[in-house]
Order: C-alpha cells, then structure tokens, then sequence
C-alpha cells in the first residue's frame, strides 16, 4: 500500500489551486505594488485613506522576499504533487 504523500494519486483540483497560488507568488515577487491597489480598493468604507496605507520601499522589498519564500513552498508541494 501507498500513502498518499508518496504520490501518484494527486488531485486536480490540489493541483490548479498550487497553480493559482505559483501565479499569486509571481505577482507578489515581481508586481506587489498591484496587490496592495486591489487591497486598498477592499479597504474603502473600513479605512478613511486607503491611499495612506501603501506601503515603503522597505514593506515591498519584504512583500517581495515573502513572496519568493511563497513561491519556493508552492513549487515543491507542486512538485510532490506531480
């Protein structure tokens, strides 16, 4: 018998969502700046300058970082999946 973590029985559906996310950490390392206006636009009626609340080059570069980590973990359950 085969556990499951060993593979070959991988999931569709466990597989397009570990591909939206591998799509979500692209745009997190190489375009953060569009999350946060898709977030600041979420942000109206809750926060009174939702403009205020961009972050600095410092939150990107550390927006950017966590995304590459994001990126990395995604591709190895990917990666096991497959």
């Amino acid at each position: 018998m085969r556990a499951s973590s060993e593979g070959g029985d991988s999931s569709p559906a466990l597989v397009l969502t570990l591909c939206l996310f591998l799509i979500l950490g692209l745009v997190q390392v190489f375009r953060p700046q569009s999350l946060w206006r898709l977030n600041s636009r979420m942000q109206r009626g809750w926060v009174k300058n939702p403009e205020g609340t961009e972050p600095t080059r410092k939150g990107y570069a550390v927006g950017r970082v966590t995304g590459a980590l994001f990126l990395a973990f995604a591709t190895w359950m990917l990666i096991r999946q497959l």
